[in-house]
């Protein structure tokens, strides 16, 4: 795996003066939003992506998966769907977990390019900008975050799992979770996700090192979560652990090859799907 400097992105003046010059608008986006129980929070999440993809993108979708909420979220995706037709909605029948919502978030894009960020407004979309040129000339760009906005205890367990990665993964990436990273729609399903969790992250750029893909990472500013509760939790870190160990000794060490997409779809309400006219 092939990782490119972008210092381009480490000095204020210099991403100032990046962010200010006018892009390109040759690239397609598809951006996908995870979402579960966002109501505080999804409406902002969605206008903040059409504010910032607009301008950069020759055309966009933006893409929330819906993952069996109980509360309005999907009601206020259709309201925004309503209004801008590149506004879509795919719903998930009951709680399938994060990494199952990116999978079939990934599945439903329709652009060259397919980016993924969270729904609690965490990220400034707007520096996209800094990352799709570099999509130009690598497979896949990843955001590391600087400045993060989170709690100290949230801090300590990233700062352990990344190492953990790195160590048993080979994970070339100082922030495996940072959730704001982009790829290319030729690659995408050779890497998705194969757990339903979590994991997800690792599980991608792990399959993106053993088929040679190249990756950059570029420093993406940080915000305090906009509204409602993380989804993150003490409990997650076994259930994590539980399927870090068991894919690093098959695929890492005896190098199994990985279940196919037919094993690894799960049961999602494809009739909830929904496209705004």
């Amino acid at each position: 795996m092939d990782i490119i400097s972008a210092s381009a992105a480490r000095g204020a003046t210099r991403r100032d003066r990046i962010l200010m010059k006018p892009l390109e608008r040759s690239a397609t986006l598809s951006l996908i939003l995870p979402a579960y129980n966002e109501e505080e929070t999804i409406r902002q999440a969605i206008q903040e992506a059409v504010a910032a993809l607009g301008p950069i993108t020759r055309a966009y979708e933006i893409i929330v998966v819906e993952d069996g909420c109980t509360d309005r979220t999907a009601e206020i995706v259709n309201e925004e769907s309503a209004k801008n037709s590149c506004v879509r909605l795919v719903r998930h029948p009951r709680n399938l977990g994060y990494g199952a919502a990116l999978r079939n978030g990934f599945q439903a894009a329709t652009m060259d390019l397919v980016a993924f960020t969270d729904s609690d407004c965490q990220f400034d979309l707007s520096e996209l900008a800094l990352m799709i040129p570099l999509s130009k000339n690598v497979d896949i760009v990843c955001g590391y975050r600087i400045d993060r906005q989170d709690p100290a205890l949230r801090l300590f367990y990233s700062w352990g799992y990344n190492r953990l990665v790195r160590l048993l993964l080979g994970s070339p990436v100082r922030d495996i979770d940072c959730a704001l990273k982009i790829f290319h729609q030729r690659d995408i399903r050779s890497i998705l996700p194969e757990h339903d969790n979590f994991f997800a992250n690792a599980v991608m750029l792990t399959k993106a090192r053993q088929r040679g893909l190249s990756i950059t990472e570029v420093g993406v500013h940080h915000r305090p979560r906009a509204g409602g509760q993380s989804k993150v939790s003490l409990w997650d870190v076994p259930k994590t652990l539980s399927v870090l160990l068991p894919f690093w000794w098959t695929r890492v060490v005896l190098k199994q090859k990985g279940p196919e997409l037919a094993e690894i779809v799960p049961d999602i309400d494809r009739q909830s799907e929904r496209r705004a006219a």
